[in-house]
């Protein structure tokens, strides 16, 4: 239970030059066609294993909505084939099934059919659910007076009320606050932890390296990546940084041995990147050590303006520091093609706790590298932290503590 098989899937809606074309091949349908089939999605192949949790992310209109209506069965492929096994909970658009004039309660229980419950659990759930959604009086009123935020906290509650073997959400969450939306991953990761099969479309890195064990990458109703989310999602933003035709996007071998991304239309390169510590070259540095990280680069084109940034993730590939020289105002203006630079990164304190981490560098214009993105050099140096002096600590920032006591 629990597994999702997709077999060479593809969604096309019909397009007509005129409503009298419509109406002409409704009323003799034996005639030629008169529409022109608009492929959505064309050879969706993959099959999700039980209780593994999988990221679907794309730019907008890429197809990851309709690909998880196809899978849940309220939209119907053009071809190819789905099976799903096991019960499914989805959240693919807010207050999907509540009625506006009907109140929240009335709601949970229609709503609560609808994914398969009988009336005698959803009684038995009913205060969980109410628990969960955190809207107080609200839940005797009618839905049309909700918030958006209202609505998505008793959408996912119901939902969520019973663990189901497969459990789609497709950025149903983005919509909440903070607060619940925290709660809400730690729903996810509790189901997904006791076996629970999950889909999750959305567009945020940190939330797909999360409660991802993989992820699959669609670009214009096509699939171009599965595998690690960290291998999918940096060549996803490399996708996002290409502004320009002649832009470069590869894959090279990094320290590790590992693939990673390095994209860029080459206006400027990345020559050589380093780790120092008292002038010299390293790998493992103590926690709080004064290091810098120096960043060759040729210029090969005329530039008006080079930025050149730094990104500082955790071994799971979540971010942890970044900055640019823009940022830090000490960008470079008026290059000229075939002139050499380096820059330095100097940290006085290099306070990050003990573990790995890796660093991604980017010469671009303006504040971010989506602009006129020169080289984007993901993964370039890994490095080590280990414990220095101090006390010991855990996480993956080491910030200066100081323990007192005082009497009650």
């Amino acid at each position: 239970m629990g597994q999702i098989i997709v077999r060479n899937v593809g969604k096309a809606y019909k397009r007509y030059a005129s409503h009298w074309a419509r109406l002409q091949e409704w009323l003799d349908p034996r005639d030629q066609p008169r529409h022109q089939a608009h492929w959505v999605l064309r050879g969706m192949d993959f099959t999700v294993a039980p209780g593994e949790a999988v990221g679907i992310i794309g730019n907008n209109g890429a197809g990851k909505s309709t690909l998880l209506k196809i899978i849940t069965g309220t939209t119907q492929p053009t071809e190819g084939t789905v099976t799903v096994g096991g019960r499914v909970a989805a959240l693919l658009e807010l207050g999907m099934g509540f009625h506006p004039d009907f109140t929240g309660r009335q709601n949970v229980f229609m709503a609560g059919q609808l994914l398969g419950h009988s009336v005698a659990t959803l009684k038995e759930r009913f205060p969980d659910i109410e628990a969960f959604a955190e809207i107080g009086d609200y839940i005797d009123q009618p839905v049309r007076t909700y918030s958006s935020g209202m609505q998505v906290r008793l959408a996912f509650s119901v939902a969520t009320a019973i663990r189901p073997e497969i459990l789609i959400v497709d950025e149903a969450l983005s919509v909440g606050d903070a607060y619940f939306q925290h709660k809400s991953f730690a729903r996810i990761r509790q189901f997904r932890d006791q076996g629970t099969t999950l889909l999750f479309v959305s567009h945020s890195a940190g939330a797909v390296k999360t409660l991802c064990n993989r992820a699959i990458l669609l670009d214009q109703g096509v699939m171009t990546r599965d595998g690690s989310p960290d291998e999918v999602l940096d060549y996803y933003n490399a996708i996002i940084a290409k502004q320009e035709a002649d832009q470069e996007i590869r894959q090279i071998e990094s320290q590790t041995g590992r693939n990673v991304v390095r994209s860029g239309n080459q206006g400027a390169v990345i020559e050589e990147v380093d780790l120092r510590l008292n002038g010299q070259s390293v790998r493992a540095v103590r926690i709080g050590e004064a290091v810098r990280f120096e960043v060759a680069i040729g210029v090969q084109r005329d530039l008006e303006e080079l930025t050149v940034g730094l990104l500082i993730r955790d071994r799971l590939g979540n971010d942890v520091f970044g900055t640019n020289t823009w940022h830090l105002g000490c960008s470079q203006k008026n290059l000229q093609a075939g002139e050499r630079w380096r820059l330095m990164f100097a940290f006085p304190e290099l306070n990050l706790g003990i573990g790995n981490y890796s660093v991604t560098f980017a010469l671009h214009s303006g504040d971010a590298h989506v602009a006129n993105n020169y080289d984007w050099w993901n993964q370039a140096l890994v490095f080590q932290v280990v414990p220095g002096a101090g006390f010991r600590a855990i996480g993956v920032g080491y910030l200066p503590t100081i323990g007192q006591w005082a009497t009650a």
